[in-house]
């Protein structure tokens, strides 16, 4: 490549800074090409991806069989509105409801879309379903929580970076702690008005909290006993990325496809993104059963873009790649060698404290505060490196590489991860 054709890194951040909102702070490294667990630089250097655009990529980046779908698609048909039917959206309707066990789907574009649709169809069952009065319903919610950043989610965040001077805030929310079981059943037992319990079976981005093993199956029988809606935002952590179907399921026996194990929480709302369009497209979802998403009638709820033909011929793929390709159990393979790795390094370590998470999801704790940059300054040595990963709350450093990435890559980036980890110890 001649010096005239070589792009340079500072100029498109340059343009960045200059002409868009400075809503995120991203690495110094600028990507123009991705393959599988690999990204370029615009100056040709390569890295390994450890954050999979938050778990979207979960497939790989540019998988040929979910772009080829979404090249055919756009040839034939891209946009016709909900205002007629296409070929497309029944075809794929009827896949991801046998796909994860549940009677109906209502598809969206984004992940806070599929949490606001959420929320609305679990008042909306409250009042016409349960019986609680009109504007009276209240959802259950966990501190540390993270669903979006639309005007109703931060209102129950505990973000004050992504809450201050967004108010006046919605009502209708009731926060508890995470992973207490004690909590969510006071709560159940004190207030009348409870609608649902909205909760992501791990909090990726509060660090990768993983709760007890056996949360999920108590939340659900507690959802039971009281008649309140069980809703899990798996929109990070499902599609295979915590080495099962769903991060609720657990490692469970039905692999690819759920069979409604009896032994593995079911929620009664679930919501997807991300992963169901392997990063391609903007796709997410909302699943229940008839008896819920029934209260939803025409004109109530929609998206001119949710449910479009090019959405549902990507997420088919997709979730065909996870299946051919048994991606749920390399994840679940590949996430037990990179902790029993770290673990390692963390025995005779003074710069990590842990390491947690599931399947391909995980997180380590640097030891230092909140407030430090030491978790940024080892992100941008691992950068230096080949490898991209970035901070969460200050000291903790999430990992979360796409689940096509073979032992002999991972064993790789665990060297180059222990590396630069040495050069920060104390």
């Amino acid at each position: 490549m001649s010096v005239l054709e070589q792009q340079n890194t500072q100029k498109f951040i340059d343009l960045e800074d200059q002409y868009g909102a400075h809503n995120y702070h991203p690495l110094p490294v600028v990507l123009n090409k991705g393959e599988g667990v690999f990204v370029w630089d615009v100056e040709g250097k390569r890295y390994y991806d450890f954050l999979s655009a938050y778990s979207a990529v979960n497939q790989g980046h540019c998988h040929p069989k979910i772009i080829d779908a979404l090249i055919h698609q756009a040839k034939n048909l891209t946009l016709t509105s909900r205002a007629f039917y296409n070929d497309q959206l029944g075809v794929y309707e009827k896949m991801i409801t046998d796909f994860f066990g549940f009677d109906k789907v209502l598809p969206m574009n984004t992940g806070a879309e599929g949490v606001e649709t959420a929320i609305k169809i679990c008042r909306k069952w409250a009042y016409e379903k349960k019986g609680i009065a009109e504007h009276e319903a209240q959802i259950i919610v966990c501190d540390n929580n993270f669903h979006g950043r639309t005007t109703t989610i931060i209102s129950f965040s505990n973000d004050e970076n992504a809450r201050k001077n967004f108010g006046p805030y919605t009502a209708g929310f009731i926060k508890i702690p995470y992973n207490d079981i004690e909590a969510l059943e006071s709560v159940l037992k004190s207030t009348k008005n409870v609608a649902g319990f909205l909760v992501e079976p791990i909090q990726g981005e509060a660090g990768v909290y993983t709760p007890n093993s056996d949360y999920m199956m108590k939340v659900q029988q507690l959802c039971n006993q009281h008649n309140v809606l069980f809703i899990a935002d798996e929109i990070q952590t499902g599609i295979a990325r915590t080495g099962s179907l769903l991060a609720v399921c657990g490692n469970c026996s039905c692999e690819n496809k759920c069979e409604k194990q009896a032994t593995y929480a079911q929620p009664d709302i679930l919501i997807l993104g991300k992963a169901l369009s392997g990063g391609v497209y903007p796709v997410s979802a909302v699943l229940a059963n008839n008896e819920i998403m029934n209260v939803i009638k025409p004109g109530q709820h929609g998206s001119t873009f949710g449910g479009n033909p090019i959405a549902a011929a990507v997420a088919v793929a997709a979730l065909e790649v996870i299946y051919d390709e048994n991606l749920p159990q390399n994840a679940r393979i590949l996430g037990e060698l990179f902790r029993q790795e770290m673990n390692k390094y963390i025995a005779n370590s003074n710069i990590v404290t842990l390491v947690r998470g599931k399947g391909l999801l995980n997180a380590i704790v640097i030891n230092d505060t909140e407030e430090s940059d030491t978790a940024w300054n080892i992100c941008v040595r691992l950068m230096e490196e080949g490898l991209l990963a970035k901070p969460t709350h200050g000291n903790i450093i999430r990992f979360a590489p796409p689940l096509v990435m073979t032992k002999d890559q991972l064993l790789d980036c665990i060297r180059i991860i222990t590396g630069v980890l040495q050069e920060f110890e104390r």
